[in-house]
């Protein structure tokens, strides 16, 4: 376990994560955009609209099984103003890490696409009045995994090969090599980019969810949808385990076996419409 400075330095180091070389200029200029208190939508619609790349990213994202939207969405201001701030804010940091993700760690991104699609289909098992923002819970859930890995990529691989070869999970093994996880690293960059507390509490708590005070029932769905993407065997979240459900959180949850299936009868389908999300 790390001390209480070595886990302040490590933090120091993330948080400045602009600095690395190794940051695509997209990124730094997003970062700039997201971190400012006072950023408005008008704002947020310009940024993308001036990035041919990022408007095409955005408006496949939208129009996908990610987001269920019967229509087609056709515009980059029609998206933001459907979203909203924070969901659009979070969209624009998946999309915009996606080419790290494929270079840090291959299947990170399948399995973050099929975590942010089951977690908006239970959240709409569940009635939760947004559930756009359950699946921007489910994309950003593991953005900590590529937070270490840019930084600390030897260690990573290390921490990747130790939870292979003694069959733990990549939390632990980070734990070993860190003295901290991924959970709790993506919530220090979550709070730094100014995401709702909703979304930071996910984001800390998805491994343990019944310890979240402001987002017990959205943890508890990125959770759940973790561990059925993973049993589902759809992309790669850094080791080969399947964790067990957390039983308060599966209680709290209160699906049936009905509805479980209906997810998952659902989420097969959109498997089959997202492969023209390699973005």
């Amino acid at each position: 376990m790390g001390s209480v400075a070595g886990i302040g330095d490590l933090r120091d180091k993330v948080e400045n994560i602009n600095a690395l070389p190794t940051i695509p200029g997209v990124l730094k200029r997003l970062l700039g955009v997201i971190e400012n208190p006072r950023v408005s939508l008008n704002e947020i619609s310009n940024f993308i609209s001036n990035d041919p790349a990022l408007t095409t990213k955005v408006l496949k994202m939208v129009n996908s099984p990610v987001y269920g939207f019967p229509g087609r969405i056709s515009s980059v201001n029609q998206a933001v103003i459907l979203l909203g701030l924070s969901v659009v804010k979070g969209l624009l940091l998946g999309v915009s890490v996606f080419d790290l993700m494929q270079k840090t760690m291959i299947g990170l991104w399948e399995h973050s696409l099929g975590c942010a699609i089951i977690a908006r289909l239970i959240a709409e098992k569940k009635g939760l009045k947004e559930p756009e923002e359950a699946s921007i819970d489910g994309l950003l859930h593991d953005i900590g995994k590529v937070l270490l890995i840019l930084r600390f990529p030897d260690k990573y691989e290390k921490a990747m090969h130790d939870a292979d070869i003694n069959g733990m999970g990549i939390y632990e093994a980070e734990r070993l090599h860190y003295g901290t996880t991924h959970a709790s690293v993506g919530s220090w960059m979550a709070q730094k980019w100014r995401f709702p507390q909703k979304l930071v509490d996910v984001i800390e708590h998805h491994h343990k969810p019944h310890l979240s005070k402001s987002a017990p029932v959205e943890s508890a769905i990125v959770h759940l949808s973790d561990i059925l993407v993973r049993a589902r065997g759809f992309g790669f979240a850094g080791d080969h385990t399947l964790m067990a459900v957390n039983p308060k959180s599966w209680q709290m949850l209160g699906l049936s076996e009905a509805d479980l299936r209906d997810v998952l009868w659902t989420f097969e389908e959109s498997l089959e419409m997202t492969e023209d999300l390699a973005l």
